[in-house]
């Protein structure tokens, strides 16, 4: 790799306005489309531009979509009087956003949802890392709702083929997470169900609604993919994502998180093959044998000769970096790194961080 490949990349011109995306997802029955129409139905003074991938049956908006002949529907956006845009697809939402950033300046934010049985994996990956697309938006986060009576059940389901099942993975990759219809279970039920999801994924942040109903400066503006910006708007969107507190939680035995610290500068080159090995040919292991499977990972990284900080982001094969704030002359350099997925061992992934160290720990 070159020295011109080390340095940061060219800052994008003030003028370029890029709109966040969120991915909203979740398993069947759980709560979605009753969320979107309450962001959309309510007076809350923002534009948002909502993506639904499936409707419940009666929906009032659905009714006012043009419908063919086959039942299919058409891509028409309408405008909503409280300023939201809406729009209803069968498919992943790539073609409706091209369509909908040519109403760019009528939105300030769009919600996708997916089906109920969509990994938000591969979706959020083409927002994520799609250069065309991430000319005009960016991936804000992923959303999970939950619903608060049947989840459990939906957790424990056992795939014939020994995979991971569907809300697992929801859950596994959410940066944040909605239980709702908590009306509908006990004190005690739900505190089981909390354990149960920070024991799958501790570094989501847990919010709590009936019928959808919620803060909606809680759900946007996560920055969990987007970390670039001034000194104080970099250390916020880490601080949102929670990568300064340390959390680790194993009460789920399929998918946990692990979160760790260490101390010194690492070689990039080092990193990149370490992700290489972990993320691609899958041959860093758990002491039994049994290859690490990454569904997330996310991180803060001091690199040798680099004065910013180093985002780096994973989403199942697929991993990036971002160059961020600058480290105070005399802060101490601290890498941190969240890993969920199964199989994991914290001793095993700190000990490969650990051989990416610069030889100037050393000296």
């Amino acid at each position: 790799m070159s020295d011109d490949e080390e340095l940061p990349p060219d800052l994008i011109p003030a003028d370029v306005v890029k709109v966040p995306i969120t991915i909203i997802t979740g398993f069947l029955g759980a709560g979605k489309t009753t969320l979107m129409n309450y962001i959309l139905a309510e007076q809350h003074g923002k534009r948002i531009a909502v993506i639904l991938n499936e409707f419940g049956e009666g929906s009032s908006i659905e009714k006012s979509m043009s419908v063919g002949q086959e039942g299919e529907l058409f891509e028409e956006w309408l405008e909503l009087r409280n300023g939201c845009l809406c729009c209803s697809v069968k498919d992943s939402g790539v073609k409706a956003i091209e369509n909908l950033m040519m109403k760019k300046g009528k939105f300030d934010y769009i919600l996708l949802e997916t089906t109920g049985l969509a990994d938000p994996g591969p979706i959020a990956s083409m927002f994520w890392l799609d250069e065309e697309l991430c000319s005009d938006i960016y991936l804000d986060g992923i959303i999970t709702v939950v619903d608060a009576k049947y989840s459990m059940q939906h957790l424990d389901e056992e795939k014939p083929d020994g995979s991971i099942n569907e809300a697992l993975r929801q859950l596994a990759l959410a940066d944040l997470v909605i239980i709702n219809k908590v009306d509908l279970i006990s004190n005690e039920e739900l505190s089981l169900l909390r354990e149960r999801i920070l024991g799958i994924n501790s570094a989501a942040k847990l919010v709590e609604t009936i019928k959808g109903r919620i803060d909606l400066d809680v759900v946007l503006d996560l920055n969990a993919y987007n970390a670039a910006g001034d000194e104080s708007s970099s250390k916020h969107s880490l601080e949102k994502q929670e990568l300064f507190s340390i959390s680790n939680h194993s009460i789920d035995k399929t998918i946990t998180t692990v979160t760790f610290d260490l101390p010194g500068y690492l070689e990039k080159l080092l990193v990149d093959e370490f992700l290489q090995n972990l993320l691609w040919e899958k041959n860093i292991c758990h002491p039994n044998g049994t290859p690490m499977e990454i569904f997330r990972l996310k991180g803060v990284l001091s690199i040798n000769d680099l004065p910013q900080r180093v985002i780096v982001q994973g989403v199942h094969e697929l991993f990036d970096f971002q160059y961020t704030s600058k480290w105070e002359s005399d802060e101490e350099r601290i890498n941190r790194m969240v890993f969920i997925g199964r199989n994991l061992e914290e001793s095993v992934l700190q000990k490969c961080l650990a051989a990416c160290l610069s030889e100037v720990n050393d000296s």
